[in-house]
């Protein structure tokens, strides 16, 4: 374990094009990596639970029904989230949601998940949501926790914890899905899509290095994936077909994000930031679904509403054999498909890493308040059908035929 988890934090990131400089600290026998998880519904474990008036919630059935105890927790799937099941591949727990701990609990010594459903990297993104937590307030919780660690360790220690700490940051699909694509938000009609992406650039590069200054240094951003594939989108075509404009903005977002982690480690101090390309991952999972033992990417194995969010409530029906499916919603991957994109980012993040080693899951999140635990088995319901090959990508003309289609 020890070796696991000296690679860990020694590792070079690898991934398409960029390459990154090794970390030069390692800990010594005994250290337990710290990570610090900050975005949205993808890598939430429960801290809108917390958040009395919001909407973007899933502490109720039939989220969960795959995860331990088989109870709702808060995390947008049927299972694990990518994060859970990294942290169960380094041997540590996965970090509990911020909103469940207090300033002096000794956990927020072994990192923290600040992820929050309907978050976004822009301040507006989400608002209809009434309550989540944005990149900027999730960075400052992040600064809250800092204080925290210092007051208890004292600032010496704190620091070489907070620098040694690996950073996650997943965040910028709902600047796409709940901003950007929503005809009824403002960013659609005021900005081109240049326009759009060059703020989404701006105001990230600010946060990131926000973070910097509260003393991260080894931070991995996570590109989106292919956005114009997820359900959500994909009944907005008449065809029920990929969005072709919508990756291509994604894409577009990608390679600047990718361009900005670069000139970040050239400016400031001892960061060491990566760029984790997943786009290609996904791609493959929805593309060629047989190739990793599913059956089905163009539609969710619940059946949702998209009308009122596409979120698995708990009078859907949902199909029997989940593993069949890449999408558990009309926005989220199945408990299945996280475990392939999370082994495969494992591999490039810790290609060094043993086999072998591979540890027990551990997960301490707390239950999610009040969420009632799924114990019959839910509704069936007949796969709409299968798609080894889908049909080809749809290029809307325009914006209104993207999303009025």
């Amino acid at each position: 374990m020890a070796l696991l988890l000296r690679l860990a934090l020694a590792f070079l990131v690898a991934i398409d094009l960029l390459v990154f400089t090794a970390f030069a600290a390692t800990p010594t026998d005994g250290e337990e990596l710290v990570t610090f998880i900050f975005g949205d519904s993808l890598t939430e474990v429960g801290n809108n639970n917390y958040l009395q008036y919001s909407l973007a919630k899933s502490n109720y059935p039939w989220y969960g029904i795959d995860y331990e105890g088989g109870q709702a927790t808060g995390r947008f799937t049927n299972g694990r989230t990518i994060g859970d099941i990294i942290s169960e591949k380094l041997g540590i727990q996965s970090p509990p949601p911020y909103l469940s701990l207090s300033p002096n609990d000794d956990r927020l010594l072994k990192g923290v998940n600040y992820a929050s459903g309907g978050a976004g990297i822009l301040n507006d993104t989400g608002i209809y949501f009434i309550q989540r937590l944005t990149f900027d307030d999730q960075i400052n919780a992040f600064g809250n926790t800092t204080l925290a660690i210092k007051s208890k360790i004292g600032e010496a220690a704190a620091n070489k914890l907070l620098n040694k700490a690996v950073y996650f940051v997943g965040i910028g699909s709902n600047d796409y899905v709940n901003n950007y694509l929503q005809p009824f938000m403002v960013a659609g009609q005021q900005y081109s899509h240049d326009e759009f992406v060059e703020l989404l650039i701006a105001t990230l590069g600010n946060q990131l290095t926000t973070l910097h200054q509260l003393g991260a240094r080894r931070v991995i951003f996570h590109g989106l994936g292919p956005l114009g594939c997820i359900p959500s989108q994909r009944v907005k075509s008449k065809q029920g077909t990929c969005l072709t404009q919508v990756n291509k903005w994604v894409q577009q977002f990608n390679s600047k994000v990718q361009n900005l982690v670069l000139s970040l480690n050239q400016h400031l101090e001892g960061a060491q930031f990566g760029f984790a390309d997943t786009y290609q991952d996904v791609q493959e999972l929805i593309t060629s679904p047989q190739a990793y033992g599913f059956k089905v990417s163009n539609t969710s194995c619940c059946n949702v509403d998209t009308s009122i969010g596409g979120l698995c409530l708990p009078n859907s029906k949902v199909c029997k054999n989940r593993k069949d499916y890449v999408f558990w919603d009309a926005f989220h991957p199945s408990d299945a498909a996280n475990a392939v994109l999370a082994n495969k980012l494992f591999t490039s993040l810790f290609p060094n890493a043993p086999k072998n080693e591979t540890p027990t899951p551990k997960t301490t999140t707390p239950s999610a308040r009040n969420a009632p635990k799924n114990e019959t088995p839910p509704p069936e319901t007949t796969p709409s059908g299968t798609n080894a090959t889908p049909p080809p990508e749809r290029t809307p003309s325009a914006r209104k035929t993207l999303r009025h289609s």
